[in-house]
């Protein structure tokens, strides 16, 4: 298990009208920066594998707490957590440190905002690794009503937008123990039941499966998302329809090359058409559920090390 002490200290870096908390290793190694984006619920720190390894490989590996987020700004507006925003913060994080572009990583969330980042601002992407959340494809109605229709209105993306505020509630008076019945490995398989799965999951007593994380780690989860609350989190999926409109005018095709990293055990499926929007794309399977780089650090290393060095023979 990590030591959280070993985490690095952060910066406040002021970027694009917010601060963002940022953790780096490797700043010996400029002219090579890896910018690593963090899902729902996350953190910085759950890159904490990550960044060791691609710092001693050469990369300048740079991780902010994205806005709503940890010690980074958590502004009123909803708006103010569309893809355009999260997107100019990044770009403006590498104006900060003096990048044309970078390699973006993301997980879970972190990876609809590098997906969303590419299509705005392709020429400051070199290359994209992605975690859990395939592309998603901008279909002929906006992403929440499709889902609404779909999976109907107690799905969490949904149930987040209709019903304003009442998941914030429920996940902020039982912080602990929902982090600590989320982050879970080796669930075994549930059968779907009415309601808010994630509002049960918050007020569930018992956890299922076995504990992703030490005490110690899942501490730091904790205490982050105490002090913050979840609603600037939150308001990340009250954009979504927003979005949608947003990238109506790009082009959906992703030109860099691609590495996509699935848990055979997500929840998450599968993209089959996925080289039809990301032509350059190679796919890695691993055996683990949702939170990939935590469960299975090594493996996520190899992967990912293993790939760029390829690209970097090219």
């Amino acid at each position: 298990m990590f030591d959280p002490t070993d985490f690095p200290e952060p910066t406040l870096v002021s970027v694009n009208g917010v601060e963002l908390e940022v953790f780096e290793a490797g700043r010996q190694n400029a002219g090579k920066p890896i910018v690593l984006c963090h899902g729902w619920p996350e953190h910085a720190f759950s890159w904490r594998h990550q960044m060791p390894a691609l710092a001693a490989a050469g990369h300048h590996v740079i991780v902010p707490n994205q806005r709503g987020y940890g010690n980074s700004s958590r502004p009123a507006e909803v708006t103010d957590y569309d893809i355009e925003h999260l997107s100019g913060d990044l770009i403006a994080l590498l104006d900060h440190y003096g990048y044309e572009d970078a390699t973006f990583v993301g997980h879970d969330w972190g990876a609809m905002v590098v997906w969303g980042l590419t299509l705005l601002h392709p020429n400051r992407v070199n290359k994209v690794i992605n975690l859990s959340l395939p592309y998603q494809e901008r279909g002929e109605k906006p992403w929440i009503e499709f889902m609404e229709d779909v999976l109907g209105g107690d799905f969490y993306f949904v149930h987040f937008n209709r019903q304003p505020g009442v998941a914030d509630a429920v996940f902020e008076e039982n912080t602990s123990q929902f982090l600590r019945n989320l982050y879970r490995k080796n669930e075994p398989p549930r059968e779907p039941r009415p309601g808010m799965s994630l509002i049960d999951l918050a007020r569930a007593e018992t956890p299922l499966g076995e504990p992703l994380m030490s005490d110690g780690e899942l501490a730091v989860f904790i205490s982050a998302f105490e002090s913050t609350g979840f609603t600037g989190s939150v308001n990340w999926y009250r954009n979504l329809d927003r979005n949608w409109h947003l990238l109506a005018d790009v082009n959906p095709i992703v030109q860099q090359p691609t590495l996509m990293i699935y848990g055979d055990r997500d929840v998450i499926q599968k993209f089959e058409r996925l080289t039809d929007f990301v032509p350059d794309a190679e796919v890695v399977s691993l055996d683990c559920g949702h939170w990939i780089q935590q469960e299975k650090p090594e493996e996520t290393n190899q992967a990912i090390l293993k790939w760029l060095d390829q690209r970097d023979a090219t």
